[in-house]
């Protein structure tokens, strides 16, 4: 399976790890590879989908541009507790809303080829202006402070 402009088939397994804290014993899930499905062998993992959307190219955006860019690996927690690898996405909005879920996410740096992948989905659907929200609160504080300040 080859990906295509918006879709990158990847063959993601993971690994339960036992951890010794004091005299407890505690276990956690770690990643144990992620493979593109055009490289992978049979039985090498449960196949999830990099999918790129176009309302997300802003997110994408801040992703690319942070020093060490990121995959986030989505996991659905079944009864037994074991994770099973759900979907992958390069927007930390999608991972951030997933944790406040309880959610499991597992994170992994940005490998260069899918990096230089989504950089061209945003060139060719071009950038997206990034808003700062919470600036414009700030701002918009400033100002009545200066006009209340004239005032007096």
């Amino acid at each position: 399976m080859q990906h295509t402009q918006s879709v990158w088939p990847m063959y993601v397994s993971l690994k339960k790890v036992e951890k010794q804290v004091g005299r407890w014993t505690s276990s956690t899930w770690e990643l144990d590879s992620v493979v593109p499905a055009s490289q992978a062998s049979e039985g090498e993992g449960q196949l999830v989908l990099l999918e790129l959307y176009l309302d997300e190219r802003a997110s994408y955006r801040l992703n690319l541009d942070m020093d060490n860019p990121m995959l986030y690996i989505v996991c659905d927690e079944l009864a037994d507790g074991t994770w099973v690898p759900a979907s992958i996405s390069a927007d930390q909005n999608v991972a951030a809303g997933c944790l406040e879920g309880d959610t499991p996410v597992l994170n992994m740096a940005m490998p260069e080829a899918v990096a230089c992948w989504i950089e061209a989905f945003i060139t060719r659907h071009g950038e997206v202006e990034i808003s700062a929200h919470r600036r414009k609160h700030v701002n918009r504080r400033k100002e009545l402070a200066e006009a209340n300040a004239r005032r007096s």
